[in-house]
């Protein structure tokens, strides 16, 4: 299973890549193994606003459906279009091509609430 030792992870299964004031947010490879063959997304729409642990978009997949958790509060700047033609991308690459959405980070405080890669595969123990 990969996780990437750049990226910060919620318990929820979601990733983020800080850049700047700017964090990229997706699902990780685990998330995307649990669920399987993913068939749609509802995404986030640009200048919405997401508070952190709220819901902010859900996954369809053959066996279920899933909300999405913000990793961090901030409004959305951006979101990856591509993957409303092609969800697959999130199985296909979910660090890069199925990344889902970019917020402007409000507070950074909520940085040091997110786990570090060690941290979160110990959190995968219990899944095994």
């Amino acid at each position: 299973m990969d996780i990437p030792e750049e990226l910060r992870y919620s318990k929820e299964h979601i990733w983020v890549r800080v850049e700047g004031n700017r964090a990229v947010i997706g699902i990780t490879d685990f998330a995307q193994e649990e669920l399987g063959k993913i068939t749609s997304i509802e995404l986030p729409e640009v200048g919405d606003e997401v508070e952190q642990e709220d819901t902010f978009g859900s996954i369809e997949a053959r066996k279920t459906v899933a909300d999405l958790y913000a990793p961090l509060s901030g409004p959305v700047l951006e979101i990856n279009e591509e993957l409303i033609d092609n969800p697959a991308l999130m199985n296909e690459d979910p660090y890069d091509s199925g990344w889902i959405a970019v917020i402007s980070i409000a507070d950074r405080e909520e940085l040091a609430l997110l786990l570090s890669a060690d941290e979160y595969a110990d959190t995968l123990d219990e899944f095994e």
